[in-house]
């Protein structure tokens, strides 16, 4: 059976209010057997908590601020996210990273507040999820000391430090990520047309280092651009990838599957329940 993961959703979002449940069971159906809800901001965090507890085995959270959220970051923020994160069904600290296209929030304000989160997920070992737009070469500096301060003091994050997330950077950056031992997130556009950039950068990265990944509901796979996304099209991007890697769509689905386990040890009962309680949903 096909074992197909979406490791970056946003199914808390509104957009999902009214049908939540088909979405969910959609997916299942398509292959599914886990899925990554990353939060933006407190509030999010906890709307991705309540979903993780809802659906044990099938959905994990992430809790992060993202740097389009950053305003105001006051005393009590990383508290609050401290606790959030010591909940069972958090894997992940994420989504945060840099953004200076929307510039909602001062560039040495977003990274102040992403070097603090890095420091909390260095200090409870959980991977990042790693948002980037605009801001390479700012971010690859910040993550590049974080990791080496990993590496010097022989912690064991160093090995699995995160995602970066709906990668669009370049070829060598992705690289130099990789030596990092990051994995290089994978999601809809690699599916367009007009996409040739991200195709060929995609066909040149090993394997071994790639998640699936939608955004839902942003970034939606052709054929259905310019819909709401949702986590049932994964199957879409692994055929592409698949494609571009000269496999096959099952080939991909276990690959990145067996990667995402390695990021981010969400499968703490067996393989063989998750899959059951998927099916039966």
């Amino acid at each position: 059976m096909l074992t197909y993961t979406d490791t970056h959703c946003h199914l808390d979002f509104n957009r999902y209010e009214n049908d939540r449940h088909k979405v969910l069971k959609r997916a299942w159906e398509a292959g599914l057997v886990w899925i990554l809800n990353p939060g933006i901001d407190l509030h999010t965090n906890l709307a991705a908590l309540t979903l993780a507890k809802l659906h044990p085995h099938k959905i994990s959270a992430g809790v992060g601020i993202h740097p389009n959220f950053g305003q105001p970051w006051t005393a009590d923020i990383l508290p609050a996210l401290r606790e959030q994160a010591q909940n069972q069904v958090v894997v992940a600290i994420g989504e945060i990273g840099l953004d200076y296209y929307r510039q909602h929030t001062p560039y040495d304000q977003q990274q102040f507040m992403f070097k603090e989160q890095l420091n909390l997920a260095a200090e409870l070992g959980l991977p990042v999820i790693i948002h980037n737009r605009n801001a390479t070469n700012d971010l690859m500096k910040i993550l590049t000391e974080w990791h080496q301060s990993l590496s010097q003091s022989g912690h064991p994050l160093a090995k699995r430090p995160g995602v970066l997330h709906s990668y669009s950077a370049d070829y060598d950056t992705a690289m130099n990520a990789i030596k990092m031992n990051f994995y290089i997130g994978i999601s809809g556009p690699v599916t367009f047309k007009n996409a040739s950039d991200r195709k060929q950068i995609t066909q040149k990265l090993p394997l071994d280092r790639l998640l699936l990944e939608t955004d839902a509901p942003f970034l939606t796979p052709h054929p259905h651009r310019g819909k709401r996304n949702e986590p049932g099209y994964i199957p879409l991007i692994a055929k592409e990838v698949a494609r571009l890697h000269q496999t096959s769509g099952e080939e991909i689905a276990r690959r990145t599957h067996e990667n995402a386990q390695n990021l981010f040890k969400f499968n703490k009962g067996s393989m063989e329940h998750i899959i059951k309680s998927c099916v039966t949903t």
